[in-house]
């Protein structure tokens, strides 16, 4: 019974797998111009039917109680959209003179410029016990800014502007992520009660459209003989992967638990998970709509699909040792505030 439960709640990761098995055993189905159209069923239909679920899913009201925690919002927003990238792209500097894969540096800056995700950052927080209103707007607010900042961060550190027309990237975002977004929570405004009953699975409705877009990405890849990943490169890139994570946690912890900073050991917790995550839900549309037609489009998309999985685990195996300092601080500071 135990596997069983493992396997539900390990289905996506393994889903991820079986799909990149299957592209790579038979491309033909979803490269561009196959049985699957992919050109329109998955940069149309595939990239919306994600922002409508999204848009029908985010509680706004719940958005509100957040919104006043102004300070955190903007550590939190500053660190994952201005210093993460910059960050990343100082780090690359020094990788580029490696003989690591080219393509997947690149990924590795595609990281660094995704908005923070809507569920895991959110989750962890949760099963911690921190401040989840926080993570909950952060996710929410970090994913709206992420349609405008996330693009020209592509832009600025990858230079796609020479290949991909500046306008239409901005208005297929427009089309595909702004108004199903919109119509999603005008649609929620109407039947609210009933979700609210009904609790419909957002979550792997996403994963399921997504394990789709993952899947027609590979299958580009596998189609065309010049693409090669060393297996060296791949080691590497997630040694890299968890360093990152680990080493920005730890800034995020000594920077909100300074003094001076004024977070409690709750918001230090949203602010650790929300300001290290990065989301794979919306990274990989956009992906897809920004580096359409880029041959090394998957490579660029593969430290990304490592990032999802290592931030879930590394956070999961984090969680007992974060809530225990949060219990501790708390106490601490319940005792120092009590008078004598």
């Amino acid at each position: 019974m135990g596997l069983l439960d493992r396997l539900r709640k390990e289905w996506f990761i393994i889903g991820i797998v079986l799909v990149i098995t299957f592209a790579r055993l038979e491309p033909s189905a979803g490269v561009k111009g196959g049985p699957l159209k992919p050109e329109i069923s998955i940069t149309y239909i595939a990239v919306s039917a994600i922002f409508f679920n999204s848009g029908l899913s985010l509680k706004t009201e719940e958005l509100t109680s957040a919104l006043m925690h102004v300070k955190l919002h903007l550590f939190v927003q500053i660190f994952t959209l201005v210093f993460f990238p910059a960050a990343i792209w100082l780090f690359l500097q020094m990788l580029s003179l490696t003989t690591i894969n080219e393509w997947l540096l690149k990924g590795l800056q595609t990281v660094g410029c995704m908005p923070p995700p809507v569920s895991s950052a959110v989750i962890l927080t949760k099963a911690v016990g921190g401040n989840e209103a926080a993570a909950i707007f952060n996710s929410a607010f970090g994913s709206f800014l992420g349609i405008v900042v996330t693009p020209l961060l592509l832009l600025l550190f990858l230079g796609s502007s020479s290949s991909v027309p500046f306008t239409s990237i901005f208005s297929q975002l427009f089309m595909t992520v702004v108004v199903p977004l919109i119509v999603g929570q005008i649609v929620r405004r109407f039947i609210k009660d009933w979700l609210e009953r009904n609790k419909p699975p957002y979550g792997a409705i996403s994963s399921c459209v997504l394990l789709m877009i993952i899947y027609t990405t590979f299958c580009d890849t596998f189609s065309n003989p010049h693409i090669d990943l060393d297996k060296f490169s791949l080691i590497i890139v997630v040694f890299i992967i968890f360093f990152i994570q680990l080493s920005f946690m730890l800034l995020t912890f000594v920077f909100s638990t300074g003094k001076q900073s004024g977070f409690t050991p709750a918001d230090t917790v949203a602010i650790m998970f929300c300001a290290t995550h990065k989301s794979l839900t919306l990274g990989i549309p956009m992906l897809k709509i920004v580096f359409e037609g880029y041959e090394h489009l998957s490579l660029i998309s593969v430290p990304l699909l490592i990032y999802h999985p290592a931030q879930i685990l590394l956070g999961s195996v984090l969680v007992p040792t974060i809530k225990s300092w949060m219990v501790k601080r708390q106490k601490a500071l319940t005792l120092k505030l009590q008078p004598v």
